[in-house]
């Protein structure tokens, strides 16, 4: 039977805090990628789970949310998987450009990519 959703914390490349709901059995870490102002794109580790094994079957749903205040971004992934085969799941989250007060160009809105992965190891013997 598979366990209640957990909450943990992570801070991404420019130091804004997110919240992470997330299925002890089901998320191995959560990626965050986005392009820095010198075009080069930037990816690190938002969040990992603190428990390197199952302990239990994750069930058929897979739920995960992500939320920061400061970034202005909240969603959460609810997908069916009643075999048990998703090993990734991404997130493209788009953010609207800061416009400048009396500016006429539009800037282009920034995208935050977000990748949850499975992959924790068999619960563990004894």
């Amino acid at each position: 039977m598979p366990r209640h959703n957990r909450t943990g914390k992570g801070v991404d490349q420019r130091g804004q805090e997110y919240e992470i709901g997330y299925q002890p059995d089901w998320l191995r870490r959560v990626k965050v990628t986005r392009k820095l102002k010198s075009g080069r794109q930037s990816t690190m580790q938002l969040f990992r789970n603190p428990n390197g094994h199952r302990e239990a079957s994750p069930g058929d749903k897979i739920r995960t949310s992500v939320s920061s205040v400061a970034e202005d971004v909240d969603f959460e992934i609810v997908l069916s998987d009643p075999d048990a085969r998703v090993t990734r799941i991404t997130v493209t989250y788009e953010l609207p450009a800061p416009q400048k007060p009396g500016s006429r160009r539009k800037k282009k809105p920034q995208e935050i990519v977000f990748t949850l992965e499975n992959g924790l190891k068999p619960p563990r013997e004894g």
